[in-house]
């Protein structure tokens, strides 16, 4: 009976020793995760510092006057607008108070799929922040539409958003004068931007 008792004991040291180093393993994995976590953490802030850009919008929005039909002129390019010319955005007032948003553009030519997008816009502090927009195309999703530069006619905007990937230069005509893009490129450049990244937009002439 002591024998076997001795016998015992030395499996259940055995196994406890094994489920020790089982729990040691275990332990280690998640500690090594902890700390790739934080690594992953650090290297995605060091890489947000390094591409911060100035978006602060303009102080005034007047909506009624924002309303209607722009033309894109350039944007960063995006999935949900890859290939897209002619692209066009009508803001129109819903019954509701938010804005109807009405995007829409040719697939690859003129002669291409026409496709169209409907939305909602809306200004969630419109005494503080009246330029910071937010747009939905699928249900309570929204999205940053910041106004950062804008005519004081309204006829061509800026548009960013709270990331440094998204960007848009819209006009109230299908063609920009050179002279005005590319004081609005010069614009961007001292605000921090890619420039190199915004791809012009074909338009039909009018």
């Amino acid at each position: 009976m002591k024998t076997l008792s001795i016998c015992f004991n030395s499996k259940t040291n055995v196994r406890m020793l094994l489920k020790n180093r089982g729990m040691l393993k275990s332990l280690n994995i998640f500690f090594t995760a902890i700390v790739l976590l934080f690594i992953g953490i650090f290297i995605v802030s060091c890489k947000t510092q390094k591409t911060m850009v100035d978006n602060t919008v303009v102080k005034e929005l007047n909506v009624q006057k924002y309303l209607g039909t722009w033309y894109e002129i350039a944007r960063y390019n995006h999935v949900f607008e890859r290939g897209l010319v002619g692209v066009t955005a009508n803001y129109s007032l819903r019954e509701d108070g938010k804005i109807k948003v009405l995007n829409s553009g040719y697939k690859n030519s003129f002669e291409g799929k026409f496709a169209r997008a409907i939305g909602k816009a809306k200004i969630p502090d419109p005494i503080t922040d009246p330029a910071k927009l937010k747009v939905s195309f699928f249900l309570f999703f929204y999205g940053d539409y910041y106004v950062m530069e804008l005519d004081k006619d309204y006829q061509w905007a800026v548009i960013g958003s709270s990331s440094d990937k998204y960007l848009w230069i819209l006009s109230r005509k299908p063609q920009m004068e050179n002279q005005l893009y590319f004081e609005l490129i010069e614009r961007l450049k001292k605000r921090g931007y890619d420039v190199s990244k915004l791809i012009k937009v074909e338009q039909k002439k009018l």
